[in-house]
Order: C-alpha cells, then sequence, then structure tokens
C-alpha cells in the first residue's frame, strides 16, 4: 500500500507538466498527422484526401532542394561544431588569462535570438551590402554570393548556425569536463600518458554520453532552422535556399496550405527522429565493438 501511495504522489507531481506537454506537444503532433490527409485551407472543413498531400509531396521538386539544403547544412555544422566546441571547452578548462570573458564572449551568441542572428548575418554575407565582400573587395577578390546563389547558401547558414550555437555546446561540454574523475588523470600523468593521449584514450572515450547529447541536440536544432533563412534570403530566389522547415512555413501560411503543409512537418518529424536514432544506434555499436 506504500508503494501505491507513493506512486499516486509521483503522478500528481508529474501532472501538471504532463498536461502542459500533452496540450502543447501532443495533441499538435496528433492533430498535424491527422490534418495531412486532408485538403485543408485554415478555413471551413478539412476535405480528407488519404495520402495525396505525401504523393504530391515527394515529387515537389521544391521539397527536394529543401532537403538537399537542410542535408548539407547537418552535415557542415556537425563537422564543424562538435570538434570546435569541444576543443573550446579543453581550452576553457585550462588556466589560461581571461578564462571567464573568453567563455562569456563564447557563450554570447547563443543568447541571441535566431531572428536577430540572421539580421546581423544580413549585414556580413549580403552580395551586394554586406562587410565581407567590402572586405575582400579590396584584396581583388571579386563579389561572392554568399547568401541567395545556387551553392554557397546553405553552407553560409552552416556557419552562421555554428556562430551562434558553439557556445552552447561548448558549454555542456566544459561540464562534462569537470565531471570527469580527477584520479583518473593523475595516474594516466604518472603513467607517462602526454595531453594528447589523455584526450584520446581518456577524456573523450569517458565523454561518449556527453558526444551523443550533444550531437542529437544539434541534430534537432539544425532540423528546425527556420529564423536564419527567413532572415538571410527569405527562401529565394525561387525556394532555392529553403530549408525544410522554411519551405513548410511557406507552403503552410504563405500558399494556405494547410493539409499539406502539416504532411511536410510529418516527414520533418521523421526524418529528425531517423538521423538521431541512426545515430545513436551507430554509437551503441561502436561501443559494442570496442
Amino acid at each position: 500500500m506504500n508503494w501505491v501511495s507513493n506512486r499516486w504522489k509521483i503522478l500528481l507531481m508529474l501532472a501538471p507538466t504532463l498536461i502542459v506537454f500533452s496540450m502543447f506537444v501532443v495533441y499538435p503532433v496528433i492533430y498535424s498527422g491527422i490534418y495531412s490527409f486532408s485538403r485543408f485551407q485554415g478555413f471551413g472543413d478539412p476535405t480528407w484526401i488519404g495520402f495525396d498531400n505525401y504523393t504530391a509531396l515527394f515529387q515537389d521538386p521544391f521539397f527536394w532542394q529543401a532537403l538537399q539544403n537542410t542535408i548539407v547544412i547537418l552535415v557542415v555544422a556537425l563537422a564543424i561544431l562538435i570538434p570546435a566546441s569541444f576543443a573550446l571547452a579543453l581550452l576553457l578548462q585550462r588556466a589560461i588569462p581571461g578564462r571567464g570573458t573568453l567563455r562569456a564572449l563564447v557563450f554570447g551568441p547563443a543568447i541571441i535570438a535566431p531572428i536577430l542572428v540572421g539580421l546581423i548575418w544580413v549585414f556580413i554575407l549580403d552580395p551586394k551590402i554586406g562587410l565581407l565582400n567590402r572586405v575582400l573587395e579590396p584584396l581583388g577578390v571579386p563579389p561572392i554570393q554568399w547568401i541567395g546563389g545556387d551553392y554557397l547558401t546553405p553552407i553560409s547558414v552552416a556557419i552562421v548556425f555554428i556562430w551562434s550555437s558553439v557556445g552552447f555546446a561548448m558549454t555542456i561540454f566544459y561540464a562534462g569536463l569537470q565531471m570527469l574523475p580527477a584520479d583518473v588523470m593523475e595516474a594516466s600523468s604518472l603513467d607517462g600518458a602526454t595531453g594528447w593521449q589523455q584526450i584520446r584514450f581518456i577524456t573523450i572515450p569517458m565523454m561518449r554520453e556527453t558526444f551523443a547529447i550533444v550531437t542529437i541536440l544539434m541534430i534537432t536544432n539544425i532540423f528546425k532552422i527556420f529564423e536564419l533563412v527567413y532572415m538571410l534570403t527569405g527562401g529565394g530566389p525561387v525556394h532555392r535556399s529553403e530549408t525544410l522547415v522554411s519551405y513548410m512555413y511557406f507552403v503552410t501560411f504563405t500558399n494556405q496550405q494547410y493539409g499539406y503543409g502539416m504532411a511536410l512537418a510529418v516527414i520533418i518529424t521523421i526524418l529528425g527522429a531517423l538521423v538521431s536514432i541512426g545515430y545513436l544506434v551507430a554509437m551503441r555499436r561502436k561501443e559494442a565493438v570496442a
């Protein structure tokens, strides 16, 4: 009976969180899933059309362009962000002059609203008025289409995302480094291990869970990128710089194709979950082999 009473106490304490979570997460997901099988323009009654939205989606060239851009951003951002943030955490763990100030400067962009981050970088990357092309012009470099072109836009978005997220990822890595047992490091030093050997064979293996947390967080954040693209290019020209979420916003709220947009939202959710689960499975298999 004591266990039963404790269980009800736990459920009562969790009830407010579960209610809020259900209202703002579970219900919208279910709502989107149901309406993705309908033709709905935001008013009137939806018309059930089965899988027509999904069929049209996979035949939509703009969807494939947005998916390609999102994949490029994902690959570039993860390839640079994870090593860079971990290296910064290692650096800031050392007793260097101005460590506290440097830590605040690195973390600073993480607290800026994404819409403002995009606005800041417009004045840096814009091919006509951007600071970067103005700096390169005296060096004889012709104007470069950093944003709004065919190729560099997703890479530029990835760089901006890295700038705004590296401080957050660094903070998580820094907290993980503080939790490592000092006696293990001291023992390895006494055994003659160099700093690089400690990082490679002790620090990184002991922080696998931290690496997993940071990577999953960054994957989910990349699949949610909207404000940066909205401010940098607006998805143009002709949807060439869209990400999945920015294209979903366009078809849902600009074209008022709510059913089609919800089908796209379902696909984005599935893709984000598959990438995250795939990474976790690969990491578990690597641990099992090791």
